[in-house]
Formats: C-alpha cells, structure tokens, sequence
C-alpha cells in the first residue's frame, strides 16, 4: 500500500505584534532576495547584514521575513542560523505571541487528524529549541499528551529512543518518558521542530521510532518549511519506503539560497568579528540583589514534556497558572509593573516559563517579553541589520553530562529591560548559577532587577511511602505503574474525553445471580452486594416512554443543579477541579460537570469515575493513581445525589484511613452532589428531593457499565475494583441521549445559575443530617431496625426496585409526576405504595427485612417478581 506526503503547510502572519527588542525588527512583507533593502515602513530586516556579506538569499512566502532573522554561528557544518522572531529562544517577544503560533499549528493538527486521531496522537518537540513549541502545539491539539528529547540523562529513566541531529553543535537526543507506553501506541506521531531545512533530524527520528513502535501515520510540524529544491522529493520517498502517510504542517514556507563556499566566508566572518563583536560588559561581583520567588509549584506536576505531559497535567498547570503569576507580579517593583519586563526561560525548559509569561502579560500592564537561554554559539553583532544583537556569557550550571561549557542569553543586554524574570528547574539551582560570573550576575548586570523563580525538576518516582514501617513493606511491594483509565468506545459508550475509568474490565466473567438469591445472601451475612450484579433490568416500552417524559419535563430543572453545583465547586473548591464520580451514579453527573466547564468557561477537566462500596471503603488503587497524576487537593468527589448519607460518611472514613496507610494527604472527601434531600453535603445544585431521570434506568443511562465489584478471587491487592460493559444492550442505550437533553438547555438557564450560585454562596450550607435522623424514625416505626434496608429519597427507591427486593414505597402524599415511573415499576413488581403525610424526602424504598426466598408481604405478593 502505497502511502504520500500531504503538504499543509500556510501562514499565520505576526503583523501587527510589536517585536521583543530592536534586534527583532521586521519589514512588512516581501519575498525577496533578502538584500537588507529594508521595509515600505523603514525597518530594517535582522537578516540583511548576513545576506550582504555572505550572498544568502531568502524568499518564499510574504511575511517570512518578519518570521525570520539571519545570524552566523560557531559551528563546522553549517555558518548561518536561521533566527526565529516567534520562538521564544534567541530573540524576546511577547509570550502570547509566541504561544499563539504553537497552539495556532496545535488546532491545524486537530483539524488535520480529526479529533478520534488527535486523542490517539502522541506529540514530540526536539531539544533544546523546540520543547516549548512542542507543548504549545501539543495544548492546540487538546487531546493528546506530549514528550520531548533532552540532552539531560537521568537517572534511573530507561532510553525509549534515542537520534541524532546532524548539522547541530550537540548532537545526542534522548527520549526518557516515565511511561514505557506513551510512544508504543499504533496512533499518529506528531513531530515538531522549530524549522524544517534538510529534513535529517526528522528522517533520523522516524527511523528509530517505527522500527521500534511501527505506525501509519506522522504528522511534521514546524514553524518554517525552509527545505531546498533537493530535498523536497526525499520526505515522499521516505514515507513510501516505509509504509505510512506523512503529513507536513507549516506556519509559512521558502528556501535559502546559498552560494557556493558560504560555509568558509561564514567561518572566516565569525573570525573576524569575535574580538569585535557586541558582547555585554563585565557583570557585578556580586549578584546578592537577586530575589527568590516562591511560585507556589503544584506538587508532583511535571516541569516539562521531558518525560511526558498529558492532558491532566495541562489542566493542573492550566488552575495553578494565575496565582504563580500573582507572586511573579507582586515580587515587581512597582516601575518594572509598567516597564519592561523578561521571563527568561532555561535551555529545554521553555515551556513553563512561557505559560508563565503569557499569565503575567494578562494580569499586568507590563511589556513583557520572553526568551530562554541557549546552549548554542551564535555571533553577536550590534547592527540593526543583524538578528543577534547582544550576548551574555556565562558557565553551564546544571551540571550537564557531557561536562562544564559556556552558554548563552541573547539580545537580553541593553534590551532596556525594567526587571528581568529567570526562570530555572531545580536541579539548574546551583551555586555555578549564584556565582559572580554565572547567569544571574550577567543579567544583575543589566537591569536593575533580577527575580530567580525555580521550578521543582520532575524525577520520576516509585510511589509514595508513608512513614510506618509495616507500610514501607507493603508500598515497596506494589508495583510502581498502575493501569491508565479504560476510556469509550473499548469500555462504556461515552466519549473517550468524556470519563476515564479507574476500573479493571470483568465484562467477561459471569456476575449476575437472580435478585431474590443476591437479597438473602445479603441479608443473612453471606454475602456483601458488591460480590455480585443483579441481572440487568430491562425495561418496558411503556417505562422506556416514561424516562422520556421525566427527561423532557425535568431537563431544564437538572441544568440548573448541574450549572450551580459546578460554578460552586469553581467558585469554592478549585479553579481547574479534578472531577471523580463515585461509580456509577456519579458519573453522567460528572460528565455533565465538565460539559458545564467547557461550555461556560472553555476549560476542559479531567474526570474520572472510581468504585466505592459502603462498608468497603473507595478503590485505594485509584487514589494512588489519582495522587500520582494530579494534586488530590484538586480532587472534587461527585455523586448523583444523596440519602441518608451513608456513603458521604464511607467516603470520609476511607479517606482518612487511605491518608493512615498510605501517607498520601490532600484529598477532600466532601461530596459534590446534584441534589441534597439529606442535608448531608455543603456543595450542591439544589437541596429539593426530584426525580433525576438517570435513577429512572440501570447502565442503560449509565454508558452501559455496570455497578462496580469488589471480589477476592476477582480482585487482587493491586487490582482496581471492577465492573461489566454491557455492549450487548447497546441498542437501549440512552446515555448519550440523558446527556445531550440536558447539555441543550445550558444557555437557557444561565441566568437562573448565577443567581442561585449568589444565593448559596451566601448561605449556611452546613449539614444538619436531617435524612439520616429522618431514616432512623423510618427504620424503627416499621421495626426494620436497619437503617441499610431503608432507602431514602426519588433515587434510592428506585434503585430499591430494579436491584433489590422491595417491601414497600412511602411516598410524600400529593407527590406528582416526580414519582410515576416509581408507581409504574412498583405495580409491575407488586409492591404496595403507601401515602404519607410530611414526609422529609418525595419518597422512601424500603427493602424487605430478613428477607428469605419464602417470605411475603404484609400483602402476599411482595416478592413475586
């Protein structure tokens, strides 16, 4: 099978953004041969001094002058550099615009591969110069998670790959990603590259990667296609060679036209002008003006896409952003909140101090500006003419393996920067970063502020030990990687983005017992409920019929709870919350959450569902994947509703013995539910007892998963709790369809939500277990004497009738039509249903006490089926 190229590359023009500094200047248009013949507005082109000396010419497409500088460089296989004015690396420019070209190409690739493609992408940035264009295409796609090479090897980090970059002055690129699995995926490798020349680096990366984790599909992405006539035909030839479509995705296009012995008049240049180059003036001895910032980093996110960045940990920097920004701004003096100000990233860390840089140029009135240090050896001459204007020089100080060397900040001296933001990981933090000749006394030397943010360097770690010894036993035996989430379509029929699954997958083994067996098992002790499914109920047309009906006519009710639960969980809990539904009728609930979020605010959450089981506790293994991959102070538990508040008690007994066991803090085990008859919970839509439609129906409404199972012989230490996926009732499946209802009618009451948001916001929410009181006078009025067997509220009792064998139904007296499917499914399974007077919730299930298989009701028929 013959597969092609498809060239897509374009222009996203920069017009109109005023450059970094004067080295950055740019002429408005032109395709020309790059002479220096300046500008209709009378700048000069940073590539013209160049162009003059040496006979380069540039041409391709109008604007890429303004994309591009010329410069000469220290290096034997090729003299001149191309010099981005949007990369961030050698020349300071606004962060917004720089982001904005990534994630501008990062939207192109969703566009191209189509979003089922885009989540099963895997997108790549080369070291050092484009790790921060590799992320920033990497947040346009929005799906897919993202890695980079580095030159940094580290230590106990096994090599997934590794490539050389051949006209480069270091050549090795390693590939560390913590999970052995990110690049072993059969879905589309997205490559990305500052610029695209002689397509060697690229071509020596696919032949690595695809005899190791062969696929169908790369797609390349640069800034720049600056590929020559010769080299065109080469990336066609090689995406035949091996099989696969290659796609090419550009910001703009052209060649370099160099003329014959370039590379000898470039060296003999270099030469030439070293002794008189523009380089900056001897530091100050001493750089103790510098002040340390505390950015308040979350823990345990990643620094980088050193060893991978999903989606998840986006968002977790997406809510930590604003406020590390806030102690960036408040750390200004106040000149330099008006002035001009740099955040200067560190060789491959670019991508933090960018995001950070675009933060503070919302919140500030700042001229920001953002570049990052460099590795590479680049000329500085001090003409306008010319892309590399200045130059600090100063020691390595991260302690680089292949040795000490001098590195580089470019066009940052006589800039006229106000205050100066540098920006290091951890482990760059070093005295050889303090000394009088290191980095931060060349900028000291320079402006009259320098502020040193340093972001933790991410190691991946075996999991958290506590403390105890008897658990540093039995945390060094788990092992360090758990299973990532099952996703839609292979598990449940929700979207993929939709909810991940902290599940193991027992769609295969036989769970279901008849619902008299399961009820006595239960009830006399030999038996927990979660051991076994009771067989799927199926309903009738006329039930089916029903749950529209309730759907259509409570639609709007359940927008306003879902809008009101949500804002308030932004408004209290966390700006980027971690949604985890307590499987499964927490989960269209979470869905619906974060459909919320993303309709109202565009902010994509993540959301998980994971098992609890009363009397069991939550999954613990699921906690500890939660905690390994987001900060648990951003976990917001959800649930569909409450009763007598059985499980919200659960939750927090098993949170607190998890933090015991395990050493893990931060997770908040308050419940954010829809509705809170119970008075059980602070965060809530509404605290009115409704019928929510979703309780009307079993997986059918629920992605076809099943109730969640907790077994011995099914379940392992290191096993997450389990459940079925019912594809073969997929043609009742009206999940999708609850969820849409309801997402449709968002705009319509998004007045009523903020209004009740101000109402609750502004109100004593505190629980006062109301249900809980009102079950316990329930359970001895009607000598049941086990608060378990009653089952409080619109939901609770319809659950009580399609899984467990029901005695009776109380029911509010003048309840409407909150309650007709509750009277449908009570007639068709003979239960009594019985009218009471002030009634706490809309009604009440109650489960036949000491039931065996030969007991009856107090009328006979209780439990025929």
């Amino acid at each position: 099978m013959n597969k092609a190229v498809h060239d897509g590359s374009g222009v996203w023009s920069a017009t109109g953004f005023r450059p970094g500094t004067e080295a950055a200047t740019r002429t408005g248009s032109g395709t020309g041969s790059g002479t220096g013949t300046g500008s209709a507005s009378g700048e000069v082109w940073s590539g013209s001094w160049v162009a003059g000396r040496l006979g380069v010419e540039l041409g391709g497409d109008e604007g890429l002058e303004e994309l591009l500088g010329l410069a000469l460089r220290r290096n034997p296989r090729r003299a001149h550099l191309l010099v981005s004015n949007v990369l961030g690396k050698h020349v300071p420019q606004s962060p917004a615009v720089v982001y904005g070209y990534g994630f501008a190409l990062g939207l192109r690739v969703r566009d191209l591969l189509g979003e089922d493609e885009a989540r099963r992408a895997v997108v790549l940035g080369y070291a050092e110069t484009a790790t921060g264009l590799g992320h920033s295409v990497a947040d346009g796609v929005g799906l897919a998670p993202c890695l980079h090479s580095t030159r940094r090897p580290v230590e106990g980090v096994a090599r997934a790959g590794g490539f050389e970059e051949s006209h480069s002055h270091a050549t090795s690129h390693l590939l560390l990603p913590e999970n052995p699995d990110l690049l072993a995926t059969d879905g589309p490798l997205v490559l990305v590259d500052d610029e695209f020349s002689t397509g060697n680096t690229v071509l020596n990366t696919i032949r690595d990667l695809h005899g190791r984790y062969p696929r169908s599909r790369y797609v390349i992405v640069a800034l720049v296609d600056m590929r020559s006539a010769a080299d065109l035909g080469r990336l066609a030839g090689f995406a035949r060679e091996i099989d696969a479509t290659v796609d090419l995705v550009t910001a703009a296009s052209g060649t370099v036209r160099l003329p014959e012995g370039v590379l000898e008049k470039g060296q003999a240049l270099v030469a030439e002008h070293e002794q008189a180059a523009a380089v900056a003036p001897a530091p100050r001895s001493d750089p103790a003006g510098v002040v340390r910032v505390d950015l308040g980093w979350p823990q345990g996110l990643a620094d980088g896409g050193r060893h991978g960045f999903t989606p998840e940990h986006r968002v977790r920097l997406e809510g930590a952003l604003p406020a590390m920004a806030a102690r960036i701004a408040g750390a200004l003096p106040p000149d330099a909140r008006h002035g001009r100000v740099l955040v200067l990233g560190f060789e491959e860390l670019m991508y933090a101090p960018l995001r950070l840089g675009v933060a503070l140029e919302k919140m500030t009135d700042a001229e920001v500006r953002y570049s990052t240090t460099t590795r590479s050896p680049v000329l500085a001459v001090d003409d306008p003419g010319y892309a590399i204007r200045t130059r600090l020089v100063f020691p390595a100080h991260d302690d680089p393996a292949d040795g000490p060397g001098e590195r580089y900040a470019y066009n940052v001296a006589g800039a006229g920067f106000d205050a100066v933001v540098a920006v290091v990981d951890s482990t760059a933090d070093t005295p050889a970063l303090h000394a009088p000749d290191g980095l931060l006394a060349q900028l000291a030397a320079h402006t009259r502020t320098v502020l040193l943010a340093v972001v933790p360097s991410y190691v991946p770690a075996a999991p958290a030990v506590p403390a105890a010894s008897a658990v540093l036993e039995s945390s060094a035996e788990r092992p360090s990687m758990l299973p990532e989430p099952l996703r839609g379509p292979a598990f449940s029929s929700y979207a993929s983005d939709e909810v991940g699954w902290l599940l193991q997958d027992l769609s295969d083994t036989r769970l279901e017992a008849p619902t008299e067996e399961r009820e006595e098992a239960i009830q006399s002790g030999g038996a927990h409920y979660a051991e076994s499914l009771p067989v799927e109920y199926q309903p009738s047309p006329q039930y089916q019929e029903l749950f529209r009906d309730a759907l259509a006519t409570s639609a709007a009710r359940i927008a306003l709870a879902v809008g009101a639960v949500t804002e308030t969980v932004l408004a209290e809990r966390s700006p980027r919350p971690v949604l985890v539904s307590l499987a499964r009728a927490g989960t269209p609930v979470g869905v619906l959450m974060r459909r919320w979020a993303q309709h109202r605010h565009g902010v994509d959450l993540p959301h998980y569902a994971v098992s609890i089981v009363r009397g069991r506790g939550i999954d613990a293994n699921a906690l500890r994947w939660l905690a390994a991959h987001h900060d648990p102070a951003d976990v917001v538990f959800v649930d569909g509703w409450t009763g007598k508040g059985a499980i919200t008690r659960e939750l927090a007994q098993a949170i607190e013995e998890f933090e015991a066991t395990d050493g893990i803090g931060g997770f908040d085990p308050e419940i954010a539910v829809l509705a809170d008859p119970g008075s059980c919970v602070r965060t809530y839509g509404t605290r009115e007892d409704f019928l929510i439609p979703s309780a009307c129906l079993n997986s059918t409404v629920s992605g076809l998963v099943s109730r969640t199972v907790l077994r011995a012989d099914l379940v392992g230490e290191h096993d997450y709790h389990g459940a079925k996926f019912y594809r073969e009732l997929a043609g009742s499946d009206v999940s999708t369809d609850f969820l849409d209802a309801i997402s449709a009618r968002f705009d319509e009451v998004g007045d009523a939500v903020d209004d009740r948001v101000k109402e609750l916001l502004a109100t004593d929410r505190t629980p006062t277990w109301e249900g809980w009181a009102a079950v316990e006078r329930i359970s001895e009025e009607y000598g049941i004497h086990d608060v378990n067997l009653v089952k409080p509220g619109v939901g609770e009792a319809t659950r009580v009738l399609l899984r467990r064998v029901p005695w009776k139904i109380l029911a509010r007296a003048g309840a409407g039509a909150d309650l007709d499917h509750v009277r449908l499914l009570a007639e068709q399974r003979g239960v009594p249903v019985e009218e009471v007077a002030e009634l706490p919730y809309t009604c009440v299930g109650l489960i036949h006490p000491k039931y065996t298989r030969g007991a009856t009701g107090a009328d006979g028929r209780a439990v025929t089926v």
